[in-house]
């Protein structure tokens, strides 16, 4: 299949919202991808490109990349409802989910909020919520502000710390990340912090009845790995990978993430409908 990436903009009802569909153009499933906080869509290309039976869909969170931030603050219950407008607006029904690191809580609220057009859900690097065990003080304070996203040289300094696993070995991957990233607005980085401040999935994680895969890094420093058993325990059809990598393994082992993801939802797919 012919790999291609599309990027538009697009206004929902007063919000402008920067959009990318990428990987294989024919593909028939969509998978809807939720980004980390601070990151806009182009740093998540070098993982989609490796899907070879999806498309994916991904949107610059309002206050990021090309998407401008709202005048007020938002709840994730607010960004669930306008990526449900944009499958509308695309014509696109049935999804399968993928969330990652910050984007893990807005897939979940997606999922609670749209259980009738999701098909599975990814959850990489994340959450239930408050709940969570936290990670390295340190590292935390560090992401505090936006400045590892406007401030290249920063980046380099704290990446390996903040994101652990094999950008404390290749900073030529921390640079190709660096090289990739779209900054965005500080209003528009609060905003996320803002969304997800006493926010929490604990108390509803087991009406979820879809398939789930949570995904884990061993040396993460941001959401430790136990966090990924937490929801294990809490949702009704879930399997847990833990991976040899730190917070962005997505980025930093793009292809064999993409394949466990893929073949994970395929897998599913084929027993249901061998049923």
């Amino acid at each position: 299949m012919e790999s291609k990436t599309d990027i538009r903009t697009t206004r929902i009802g007063r919000q402008e919202l920067r959009y990318a569909l990428m990987g294989p153009a024919d593909a028939e499933r969509v998978l809807l991808l939720f980004n980390g906080i601070g990151a806009s869509l182009e740093s998540v290309a070098p993982f989609a490109a490796h899907f070879r039976h999806m498309r994916i869909l991904t949107f610059d969170v309002p206050g990021v990349g090309g998407s401008p931030a709202p005048h007020l603050p938002y709840r994730f219950s607010w960004l669930s409802r306008l990526a449900g407008r944009l499958l509308d607006q695309l014509g696109i029904g049935a999804v399968d989910v993928f969330g990652v690191s910050w984007g893990g809580a807005l897939a979940q609220q997606f999922v609670r909020d749209h259980p009738e057009r999701c098909r599975s859900l990814t959850l990489a690097a994340t959450s239930a919520g408050f709940v969570m065990v936290p990670g390295n003080l340190k590292v935390l304070t560090k992401m505090a502000t936006p400045r590892r996203y406007t401030d290249p040289d920063y980046m380099r300094e704290v990446g390996p710390d903040i994101y652990g696993g094999m950008f404390r070995l290749d900073r030529a991957l921390l640079a190709e990340h660096i090289d990739a990233l779209r900054p965005g607005t500080s209003r528009g980085y609060l905003y996320q912090l803002l969304a997800g401040a006493g926010w929490t999935s604990w108390l509803w994680l087991p009406q979820i009845r879809i398939p789930v895969l949570i995904v884990m890094g061993a040396d993460d420093p941001i959401v430790p790995e136990v966090n990924g058993r937490l929801l294990a325990k809490r949702l009704p059809d879930a399997r847990l990978k833990v991976v040899d990598c730190g917070h962005l393994f997505i980025l930093t082992q793009p292809e064999m993430t993409a394949h466990m993801v893929e073949q994970f939802i395929l897998d599913h797919e084929s027993a249901r409908t061998s049923r």
